[in-house]
């Protein structure tokens, strides 16, 4: 993989990523998502290599790394297994970002060091039975009672869900103020009234517990309050900007994959005499497919520098989503067609990535809604 615009920083993060990946990951990677389990035997490992801190200053336990080494690490496990890239994403972006972003001195003492060490899992919790893409929609709430905030609520397709030990909870504070009522509180599991639903039985990603998170006159401090009161939308969508970077890379290192296995079985498998490699028609699919893997990765790592710049995130961070979760919809289909058959059939893992890139296109924002969010950037931008 030549990548000039890498640092020999970033290239030996890369190596480094690829090596654990390969060496404790691989091994039980498909057997992960055949019996849908968390592989916890690699957590330990994992929290010492860093990754549940990525971006995280050591003063706080994490590694210290910027959002292009960020963006590395995601691609690299998603790889192997799109769910614990997953995983990652989430626990790092739009659960441990939010609290160091917006969070008090208190909060970060008391929340980051764990999460960032691995020895607690984050989860984000917006999407409702009737709020996914209208989040403002949420019915969830949390009021005052003393120095309480009680929250009734019903969260669901929470990724980590079953794993997760701090939960965002995005609920209505002042249930009159529509909007503008939406506050962030974070609930812990343990807490009376916290109880974690079934695992979801889903089609990919089938390695990372997703969940529901019901709250029940869940009590928790009131300096569980994460950010001012009223400004959960706020909070949620600067999460979001940077979560969609993970995103986008965990849909890239999809993708990569299964160019990996497509071009590695078309060197392999012989038709009418010849590989399947010489053949006119695969040589199209394969310049298409790396081709698109890329593009999304110039547009994944594009986001990811503006972020360390500081620079406006929200249109770059949305393009790198919605191209990569196309591009991995798209590169993993036609893998799944140059093994023909056996593309078919969970013996090869190309029917994996198939399956685990397919709901890139929905979490954190569908593709409709990235191009609604471009669309509104540059025409506010003329």
């Amino acid at each position: 993989m030549n990548e000039p615009y890498l640092n020999a920083k970033h290239r030996m993060l890369r190596r480094t990523v690829q090596a654990f990946c390969r060496e404790a990951l691989g091994p039980i990677a498909a057997e992960i998502d055949r019996e849908a389990r968390f592989p916890w035997e690699v957590m330990e490992q994992m929290g010492r290599l860093g990754y549940f801190g990525i971006m995280v200053p050591e003063a706080l336990g994490g590694a210290g790394l910027d959002a292009i080494s960020y963006a590395i690490t995601i691609e690299e496990v998603s790889r192997v297994s799109g769910a614990i890239g997953l995983c990652l994403s989430v626990h790092n972006s739009v659960a441990l970002d939010p609290i160091l972003s917006f969070g008090t001195p208190e909060q970060h003492q008391r929340w980051v060091p764990d999460l960032s060490a691995g020895n607690k899992i984050g989860a984000f919790c917006l999407t409702e039975p009737n709020a996914g893409s209208d989040a403002g929609a949420v019915t969830a709430t949390a009021l005052t009672e003393g120095g309480f905030w009680n929250i009734n609520a019903n969260k669901v397709f929470v990724t980590n869900g079953g794993i997760a030990d701090i939960c965002l909870i995005f609920a209505r504070t002042d249930p009159a103020a529509g909007r503008k009522g939406i506050s962030v509180v974070v609930a812990e599991r343990g807490t009376k009234g916290f109880v974690v639903g079934d695992l979801e039985d889903l089609c990919g990603m089938r390695a990372n517990p997703v969940t529901s998170i019901r709250l029940y006159d869940c009590r928790v401090p009131r300096e569980n309050l994460l950010g001012p009161a009223g400004h959960g939308m706020a909070i949620g969508l600067a999460a979001l900007d940077k979560g969609r970077i993970g995103i986008a890379a965990q849909a890239l290192g999809i993708a990569q994959a299964a160019l990996d296995e497509a071009m590695r079985y078309a060197n392999q498998r012989r038709q009418f005499g010849a590989p399947l490699a010489k053949h006119q028609a695969i040589q199209m699919m394969i310049a298409d497919m790396a081709t698109q893997v890329d593009a999304a990765r110039l547009l994944v790592y594009r986001a990811a520098w503006l972020k360390d710049q500081g620079a406006p995130l929200r249109k770059a961070a949305a393009q790198a989503k919605l191209f990569a979760a196309e591009a991995a919809t798209l590169v993993t289909d036609l893998a799944v067609q140059i093994h023909g058959g056996y593309g078919y059939s969970k013996a090869y893992p190309v029917e994996r990535y198939y399956r685990d890139a397919r709901v890139t296109r929905i979490y954190e924002g569908t593709s409709e809604v990235h191009r609604m969010v471009i669309a509104r950037e540059v025409l506010d931008g003329h």
